[in-house]
């Protein structure tokens, strides 16, 4: 019985503790501007890509290609901090845009992926205008979970009582008999 019991609580200490381990977190996407999938009128002067996480200043690539598929981005990338904002030359071609990045984060994998919006070219060019972009207030922060991850942790421990309890309980009910 006291095998029985020590290899419990053995298998429920390694349980906590690999319970405790935090998990990676994989940067994400969080937005664009122009949103993915949107048709315009007015042509964007930069597209900006927001991420969950801090992206670092070297490394990054955006691309911006028109229906015809040569590139319309100036090439002028800036890193503020979730956000990557990458200039653009005057669209000339109604279609669909396409935009693909490699985005870097510390201590992560790239991020990579397209997405695309559609753009109609009015009769006569005017100048580019500013689209808004994708508030930092709407990308969730990094302890967004913790609320959840703090409950889960009580729950594990109040199981583990539990378990001992009933594990005292049993050893009582057969010494009784």
């Amino acid at each position: 019985m006291v095998r029985l019991t020590r290899a419990l609580v053995g298998a429920m200490i390694l349980f906590i503790g690999l319970m405790t381990i935090a998990p990676a977190q994989a940067n994400s996407l969080v937005g664009t501007s122009p949103i993915s999938g949107s048709s315009l009128v007015n042509a964007p002067s930069a597209v900006t890509i927001t991420t969950q996480g801090v992206l670092i200043d070297g490394g990054n690539t955006v691309t911006v290609t028109d229906p015809k598929g040569l590139r319309v981005d100036d090439g002028t990338i800036t890193v503020d901090g979730m956000s990557v904002i990458v200039g653009m030359q005057a669209l000339k071609n109604s279609g669909i845009y396409k935009v693909s990045y490699s985005l870097l984060a510390e201590n992560d994998a790239p991020l990579e992926g397209t997405f695309t919006f559609s753009f109609t070219a009015p009769a006569v060019i005017s100048s580019p205008t500013a689209v808004a972009t994708v508030s930092a207030s709407a990308a969730p922060t990094a302890s967004s979970g913790r609320g959840t991850s703090i409950f889960v942790l009580g729950l594990l421990f109040a199981a583990f009582f539990v378990l001992v309890f009933l594990i005292l309980y049993a050893r009582k009910l057969i010494r009784d008999h």
